[in-house]
């Protein structure tokens, strides 16, 4: 199985790590697939908690969260958009990639839903498979992967090493 992760211990630091290393790949003519945080987008909440993501290779930008008024802290990610996101990447360059890559196995991965098939379809084909992980969420990676994923440093030459093995 070809599977891995990357973690910064930077916040926003494995964000941009993807979406840099996506950049890269795209611009060799690598084709790719998945989403990756779009790092130009500025949060409106000091927490972070309110990003967009951009469809590979070459978008659209979806806002993957959603208002829920001042003072509210529960968890902002807009299950409809990612469901926007999930159909997007599947019915876009997903067939023809050479990589996967999904910017965080995030809270709706950890229980079943989100990218999970997506991610699934990927490995069956062969497609090596790259994502985003937080500590919060990795024993639900863990027991995703059966524990079969290789984690990445958070560099990237790591990162373009691992693929260029793992696409062999």
């Amino acid at each position: 199985m070809k599977i891995a992760s990357v973690t910064s211990p930077n916040r926003g630091g494995t964000d941009q790590l993807l979406s840099d290393v996506a950049g890269r790949l795209h611009e060799q003519g690598v084709p790719l697939a998945g989403i990756v945080k779009d790092v130009g987008y500025a949060s409106g909440f000091e927490n972070g908690c309110d990003m967009k993501v951009r469809v590979l290779p070459c978008g659209p930008v979806i806002k993957i969260t959603q208002e829920l008024g001042a003072g509210s802290d529960a968890c902002r990610l807009d299950p409809g958009a990612i469901a926007q996101a999930v159909a997007t990447v599947e019915q876009g360059a997903f067939h023809d990639a050479d990589l996967f890559i999904l910017n965080k196995f995030g809270p709706e991965e950890a229980v079943g839903r989100g990218f999970c098939a997506a991610i699934g379809t990927a490995l069956e084909r062969d497609i090596p498979v790259l994502v985003g992980l937080s500590e919060a969420n990795k024993a639900a990676f863990d027991a995703f992967s059966g524990g079969l994923a290789t984690a990445l440093a958070p560099q990237p030459d790591a990162i373009l090493a691992w693929f260029r093995e793992a696409g062999r």
